[in-house]
């Protein structure tokens, strides 16, 4: 099944737990050993896959031995999610109101001990960003989207990694279009950052030890006018939803090899790209080839997977240990 038909992520359900079920619902009561034959996938991934989707309500668990799993009607399970997600997305409207009212209420400057300060400036922006950085003891969470106010990436990241600061980072495809960006990214990977991809992020962010968020009031360039926002229901809610789209973001990481993995570097790279949704062209650009040289190296893997689109060969990967 291409990644284009699946649907379920806008009321909060990962691909990969969309497959599941669709597998389940697809035939009669299966065990997760059936499972894990019909999809390629392994037996505790498959756990963890029905356990969300039983918190979700679209499969079921039957008594007796071995345990058996039967697929709820998905008319009133996805009604039900659907409901979840309007409440959710209204939620973040209303954050989004409240962040507004804020900004209306502080005029041309903050007013102390309200938990807010009003930046005016793409610079002072980048100022805070680092002293965001510099205050944060545990970790940072970001969703990263252009435009950016850093001319060179983010050079206190990696010390902060090498502190033991977490950083968890949603990247939106189109920070990849960038020349350079998908190197760095794949640097602060390998030093330590969990990096993974979304398509539509709806703000840019970050978030300092659940306390601290930093976040611009609109997305024109260059960026004018910004929040800091310290430790009230707002950054809460940021935080809420920086999980919910973790969840349903894609990893991008790199793969070390295996024994039994005949990729070489580039080729693993490029795997990765492919499963992680990034455009043809947005490879090809990082890796400083053509578009149909790109191609012709992806129909070389997809036949060395026995696959015949990118799911596929995401499934074979897995399954062979390749990523």
């Amino acid at each position: 099944m291409d990644n284009d038909e699946l649907v379920f992520g806008a009321v909060g359900v990962a691909p990969f737990d969309e497959r599941v079920y669709r597998t389940v619902l697809a035939g009669p009561p299966v065990t997760v050993r059936d499972l894990a034959e019909r999809t390629g996938a392994g037996v505790e991934r498959l756990h963890s896959a029905l356990a969300r989707l039983r918190g979700h309500g679209l499969v079921s668990r039957l008594s007796g031995r071995p345990t058996r799993w039967a697929a709820v009607s998905p008319t009133a399970a996805l009604a039900a999610l659907v409901r979840n997600a309007h409440a959710d997305l209204g939620r973040v409207t209303e954050t989004a109101a409240e962040l507004e009212a804020v900004y209306r209420a502080l005029g041309e400057a903050a007013r102390p001990g309200e938990g807010v300060e009003l930046l005016t400036s793409a610079d002072e922006l980048g100022r805070w960003f680092a002293r965001l950085q510099q205050e944060a003891t545990k970790e940072i969470m970001s969703l990263d989207r252009p435009p950016y106010v850093l001319a060179h990436g983010n050079p206190l990241q990696h010390t902060l990694l090498g502190r033991g600061v977490r950083y968890r980072t949603i990247y939106a495809p189109e920070s990849f279009e960038i020349p350079g960006n998908l190197d760095d990214v794949t640097g602060l990977s390998q030093a330590g950052e969990e990096a993974r991809v979304l398509a539509d992020i709806p703000l840019k962010m970050s978030v300092a030890d659940r306390r601290i968020a930093l976040l611009p009031l609109h997305l024109d360039s260059p960026i004018t006018r910004s929040v800091v926002i310290r430790g009230t229901t707002l950054v809460d809610a940021l935080v809420t939803l920086f999980e919910r789209l973790w969840t349903q973001a894609v990893p991008l990481t790199a793969a070390g090899p295996e024994e039994c993995d005949p990729l070489d570097a580039e080729d693993r790279r490029i795997l990765n790209l492919l499963l992680s949704g990034l455009k043809d062209e947005t490879i090809a650009r990082q890796l400083g080839t053509s578009t149909r040289s790109l191609r012709r190296r992806m129909r070389v893997l997809l036949d060395e997977l026995g696959a015949e689109n990118r799911f596929q060969a995401g499934v074979q990967a897995v399954r062979r240990g390749w990523v």
